[in-house]
């Protein structure tokens, strides 16, 4: 790519972005939010998921997993953003070998989340927004609950599902002082039966990907239960301002 310095994504690869960027796809809802809300009009492409902003008019490019990789090549993006978790290596390989630069994120935990976030925006040649600092002092300023708590996290009914081991979901309530009772299992996304669950104090009924209610959920478990935006639960951007406004009263005592 003319007239373009490299810089290291999270995956420690070289990416030649342009000294001045000016069009932007992003492959993952967080992200696309968190460039909208920092530097309107630089985002050219989005994925069908992308919801945040509620006003964002943007040519969409298919989903996370299935991007439509010509249609990303003709919006001509200064940059292409992605996930290493939401993204698949195929898709972002077929974009490189159409001589896109690929910026590739890896977001495990809050603090780890903030970093990354604002290496992802310097990439993008944009200062660090003033959500992303408001973020980091109000993460910072959060003490864990003590005593922790322990809670399931369903995500699913019809069969059950819940959050497992290895997630943002999983890092959030962690840091909040709230210990995921299957973070053990082998997988992310496990199966369960509501009376076979480990002890917990506490159920996490988040309103996506299944939309729980008062009315459907909370009556299939003895704890008491917690009806949360899933996307305090799951996103990382700008929603991290609300998280760590709303989640604290949300879940703890």
């Amino acid at each position: 790519m003319a007239d373009s310095i490299d810089v290291i994504d999270d995956e420690g690869r070289a990416v030649p972005v342009p000294a001045d960027v000016r069009r932007v796809v992003s492959l993952v809802p967080s992200l696309t939010e968190a460039v909208a809300e920092t530097a309107p009009g630089l985002l050219v492409g989005a994925t069908d998921w992308c919801t945040h902003p509620a006003d964002l008019d943007v040519p969409r490019i298919r989903g996370t997993k299935n991007p439509d990789v010509a249609a990303v090549a003709a919006l001509e993006p200064d940059l292409v953003l992605a996930n290493q978790e939401e993204n698949k290596p195929g898709d972002l390989d077929a974009l490189r070998e159409r001589g896109i630069a690929v910026y590739v994120t890896d977001i495990r935990d809050v603090d780890g989340g903030i970093g990354s976030l604002g290496r992802m925006l310097a990439a993008c040649r944009l200062d660090e927004p003033g959500w992303l600092s408001e973020a980091r002092s109000l993460w910072a300023a959060i003490t864990p609950a003590s005593p922790r708590r322990r809670a399931v996290v369903p995500i699913w009914r019809r069969p059950w599902m819940a959050v497992g081991s290895d997630t943002f979901t999983g890092a959030v309530l962690d840091r909040l002082g709230v210990d995921n009772v299957l973070d053990d299992s082998p997988e992310r996304y496990p199966k369960f039966d509501p009376a076979d669950l480990p002890a917990h104090d506490l159920v996490v009924l988040p309103d996506e990907p299944y939309t729980f209610t008062a009315e459907d959920g909370p009556e299939a478990f003895d704890a008491p239960s917690a009806l949360v935006s899933g996307r305090l639960l799951t996103w990382y951007g700008p929603s991290l301002v609300e998280a760590a406004r709303v989640l604290p009263s949300a879940l703890l005592p």
